[in-house]
């Protein structure tokens, strides 16, 4: 169990993240047009796992629009923004944003990518959703770097993220 914060309020995850060096478990989970994705599909490619509570609010947004923009001057790299929320919210999202560079997937299902990442808030107001993280994986699956972001409502180390990559 890991502890984070919303606005100064302690709350937990279920888990710990996978460790750096570890192979990054697989997952199952469905994108905005209702296909579904998994880790197999990124072999070959870095992976930039984006992972949120949900779109709706300012902090995910601005992390979805973020990585958009840098997506297009990575290398070899795909992002993937991960959270909870129907893909029909995350596809009215990107496509009122002009979100393009990024892959959006839903955990709506069962869950288990929240479960065997560590990264599910288990109690407070944010209970059942996924808290702020960046896992990147390198092209094999292997973790390279991995953050959660201590204040639910602060954005992520985007400059440590893309250094993992080089």
């Amino acid at each position: 169990m890991s502890t984070i914060t919303l606005k100064g309020n302690e709350i937990h995850t279920s888990s710990e993240l996978p460790t750096v060096g570890s192979q990054a478990p697989d997952f199952n989970l469905v994108k905005s047009d209702l296909s579904g994705v998994s880790l197999a599909e990124f072999a070959g490619s870095k992976l930039i796992l984006n992972i949120f509570p949900s779109v709706d609010t300012g902090t995910c947004a601005a992390s979805v629009r973020k990585f958009n923009q840098e997506a297009s001057k990575l290398d070899n790299t795909k992002v993937l923004c991960v959270s909870r929320d129907l893909p029909f919210a995350l596809g009215r999202f990107c496509g009122a944003e002009g979100i393009e560079n990024v892959t959006t997937a839903s955990d709506f299902v069962d869950g288990s990518f929240g479960q065997n990442y560590g990264l599910d808030i288990i109690d407070g107001p944010l209970r059942g959703l996924h808290s702020r993280c960046i896992i990147v994986l390198d092209e094999k699956g292997t973790v390279l770097y991995t953050e959660q972001v201590a204040e639910t409502v602060d954005e992520p180390n985007y400059d440590a993220a893309m250094a993992a990559l080089a």
